[in-house]
């Protein structure tokens, strides 16, 4: 019979003939150490889905200037917000849909659609002629790539419970690499005819699509991944059973462990399954996801205001940075980042835990983001000395606080859940994003208007408003607000 070729394997074991997240559970079981190969697949996928969110930003105030949108200079910052957002505003609206897919039909199918969602669609942003062209493929990139919030789940899937934290930790890494060499591929490979006219023709195809070049090499490192991707081993629970036998098997299961997480997810053939049952009641995960938001608000913003602040004229209170020193400054920043998540964060999240890193990142960037207006005074190789180690401090900062709340996200639900929590929680995200460019980008040619006012002239009001979300996102790490899955987290 067919239940009997599903049965348990042994009467002390609770996997499935032929499951494939059971394959993966057993794994786990007679395997207790660190699933490097797991983990690497981890890191390129969501280093691919990285890449091209922030990739723009050093070339996107020269990109808007070519497209002759904006009437006079002052006004370019506002258009770059609005195509810095079209991601963003996109993955916001599909987020929830991609994380109840993954937990429908798999965090693999998920994955390999929206690696190739990246090479189509992030191909067709470098070839963009104007600026709507550019705002409709970055918003269609950030719809059909839902990868975070399935490898997310999946990530700590993979991992024993003692390597959460270090597969929260690789996410955390790979994605904030990604926000920083994503730029520094920008910058470096952007108007490849002007920096290297030895090499690249202006007639040529990268001479009359300046911002191609950069947009072609990460759509090629996606394709590749999206190739890796076909030999990711799955972890979702699929057992195809009635509803009678389906409730009595997870009965059985949670009697005999005495864990809510061994309850595994079935597909149960008539009958949809409940991801998202009470998660909206569920407020250690709902109050992480708020803060959560509020802190990569801040994070957005800072991204597009640090490249166009960096790339704008000493006059107005910038660098005058070319593309190249801004993809310099950002390549040293993921270097020091990737050291910092790799050997450092699992130790200090395992005595402190995630949610005083949280707390101490977020005071430590107040100071951080009020030295920036007085930096822009040095010139030569003190300037690229201090904003580069400021870099490094600033993307190793937001993400250990990024990392934390990943980590109370995964710890607040069942497995079963977490496909659609953190679809819930990309999407809540995704907003917040969404405004953190257009805002940012407005607040920065707002204040470039406003160069001798006598309240906090120029770039000060920027770095201060930057500065006014981060101490938003401290207060909310307190109780009642956050409230931790675990209260000995605290």
């Amino acid at each position: 019979m067919g239940d009997n070729r599903e049965a348990l394997l042994g009467a002390e074991n609770k996997y499935f003939e032929n499951c494939p997240g059971c394959k993966v559970e057993l794994l786990k079981e007679t395997n207790p150490g660190i699933p490097f190969k797991h983990l690497l697949y981890v890191w390129v996928v969501v280093l691919a889905a990285a890449l091209p969110i922030s990739s723009l930003f050093p070339f996107l105030y020269f990109m808007i200037r070519d497209f002759n949108i904006a009437k006079k200079e002052e006004d370019i910052g506002y258009y770059a917000g609005y195509v810095g957002s079209a991601f963003m505003f996109g993955r916001a609206l599909t987020s929830v849909f991609w994380g109840m897919i993954a937990d429908r039909y798999g965090r693999k199918p998920v994955i390999m659609f929206g690696t190739f969602s990246v090479v189509i669609f992030n191909t067709l942003f470098g070839l963009s002629t104007n600026f709507w062209v550019a705002v409709s493929t970055r918003f269609l990139l950030g719809s059909l790539c839902g990868i975070l919030g399935p490898m997310r789940a999946y990530a700590s899937e993979v991992c024993r419970k003692e390597y959460q934290a270090l597969g929260m930790s690789i996410i955390s890494t790979s994605w904030g690499i990604g926000l920083v060499i994503g730029p520094a591929l920008g910058g470096f490979l952007a108007q490849p005819a002007e920096k290297f006219p030895y090499i690249f023709a202006n007639e040529s195809l990268f001479g009359r699509f300046p911002y191609f070049l950069p947009c072609i090499l990460i759509s090629l490192f996606a394709f590749g991944v999206f190739l890796i991707s076909c030999s990711l081993p799955e972890t979702l629970h699929i057992h195809e059973r009635t509803d009678k036998e389906c409730d009595k098997l997870n009965d059985a299961l949670v009697t005999s462990t005495g864990e809510p997480n061994a309850n595994e997810k079935v597909r149960i053939v008539g009958r949809h399954p409940t991801s998202q049952q009470n998660l909206w009641k569920n407020w250690p995960l709902m109050s992480s996801i708020i803060v959560y938001c509020v802190f990569q608000l801040h994070d957005m913003a800072y991204a597009e205001i640090f490249s166009l602040w960096a790339v704008s004229p000493r006059k107005n209170g910038g660098l005058s940075y070319s593309t190249a020193d801004v993809g310099e400054v950002l390549a040293i920043s993921g270097c020091g980042l990737l050291l910092f998540q790799l050997f450092l964060y699992p130790l200090i999240e395992r005595t402190l835990g995630p949610v005083m890193i949280s707390r101490l990142g977020a005071v430590l960037t107040i100071p951080l983001l009020f030295t920036y207006p007085f930096i822009a005074m040095l010139k030569g190789l003190s300037l690229m000395f201090l904003i580069s180690s400021a870099s490094v401090l600033k993307n190793v900062l937001s993400v250990s606080i990024t990392t934390g709340l990943f980590l109370l996200q995964n710890r607040a639900v069942t497995q079963k859940q977490r496909g659609a929590a953190n679809g819930i929680s990309m999407s809540a995200m995704s907003i917040f994003k969404a405004v953190g460019p257009a805002a940012g980008g407005s607040l920065f040619s707002w204040a470039q208007n406003r160069q001798n006012a006598f309240f906090l002239p120029g770039d000060q009001m920027v770095f201060f408003a930057l500065n006014m979300i981060e101490v938003i996102g401290l207060l909310m790490t307190f109780k009642p607000f956050l409230i931790p899955p675990d209260d000995n987290v605290l």
